[in-house]
């Protein structure tokens, strides 16, 4: 099986790529748990029951929503149960996430991937994880925090309705 370099923040990885799959680009790799904005940056967020990605932006009504390479966050629901495991009452939103996934291995993609969320939107992968250069109001809330290890930041290449339950498909570069 092949292997593909990645670099993200300063990282060298290697993850396997099957390229022979005839699914690759067909196979959903997981879904929305949860949408959540904030009024505020650093802080939790809340649970929305649906969002709109809007291209070049971000997600509507979110504080991190702007013209620049992390218009959204996306954390798997796996890394915020490896917190629970560790006895934190910590859940979707809490780590500061606009987009919380399961059966995605987020951390393992290489930037410049593109995933389509939902029917319509579709979001470039733009940074694997970030620099914590002071514990954030999130690190002192739940007393850990793995969006700097774990979490991945997108741009919005096209926008639209995504809501829990939505697929997450990948899409062609």
């Amino acid at each position: 099986m092949p292997f593909l370099n990645t670099n993200n923040i300063g990282l060298r990885r290697k993850i396997m790529v099957d390229k022979s799959s005839p699914d690759l680009k067909s196979s959903p790799l997981g879904r929305i748990v949860a949408v959540s904005i904030s009024e505020r940056k650093g802080v939790k967020k809340q649970n929305i029951e649906r969002g709109i990605l809007v291209e070049d932006f971000g997600l509507e009504g979110d504080a991190h929503g702007g013209n620049w390479h992390r218009q959204v966050s996306l954390l798997a629901q796996e890394s915020i149960d490896k917190i629970c495991a560790k006895g934190l009452d910590v859940t979707p939103g809490d780590f500061a996430e606009n987009i919380t996934t399961r059966g995605v291995a987020l951390e393992a993609l290489p930037v410049g991937t593109r995933l389509r969320i939902g029917s319509q939107a579709l979001v470039e992968i733009t940074q694997i994880g970030k620099v914590c250069h002071n514990r954030c109001a999130i690190f002192h809330q739940v007393g850990d925090c793995v969006m700097p290890r774990e979490g991945v930041f997108a741009r919005i290449l096209k926008g639209g309705p995504i809501r829990p339950g939505d697929v997450i498909m990948p899409a062609a570069s």
